[in-house]
């Protein structure tokens, strides 16, 4: 089943809205791919005006920002500590923003958004 993301068919107040047209191809949602922790795997996608879309499926590294330091270093990604948008996804070792990951240099928080951004950057924490 496809994901539509368009108007809803109701009102803020629970009204029922009525329907100038039927739903169309701009309106229809990509299916959900996770970045997890693995061999680095990235899929392109088309998007609208013909422009690209890098979607990160699988992940071996990480941009890490330490904020004592000032400096930016690229380091291998061990495993999820945890993830505030699923629980089962430390599980799965699915990354997505505002996941704690092990990294080689500490823990740390990511910063990007991989299934937008085709890239893990994040900031270190204590």
């Amino acid at each position: 089943m496809a994901l539509w993301q368009g108007k809803s068919r109701r009102k803020s107040s629970g009204g029922r809205l009525r329907r100038s047209r039927k739903k169309r191809k701009f309106e229809i949602g990509r299916e959900q791919q996770y970045a997890s922790t693995g061999e680095h795997s990235v899929k392109l996608y088309k998007t609208r005006g013909h422009n690209q879309k890098v979607r990160l499926l699988r992940a071996e590294w990480a941009n890490v920002l330490d904020p004592k330091k000032k400096t930016t270093k690229r380091t291998r990604i061990l495993t999820v500590k945890s993830n505030p948008a699923n629980p089962h996804f430390v599980q799965r070792n699915i990354i997505t923003k505002g996941a704690t990951i092990e990294t080689e240099l500490g823990t740390a928080r990511v910063t990007s958004r991989p299934g937008q951004h085709g890239v893990i950057n994040a900031v270190l924490t204590k």
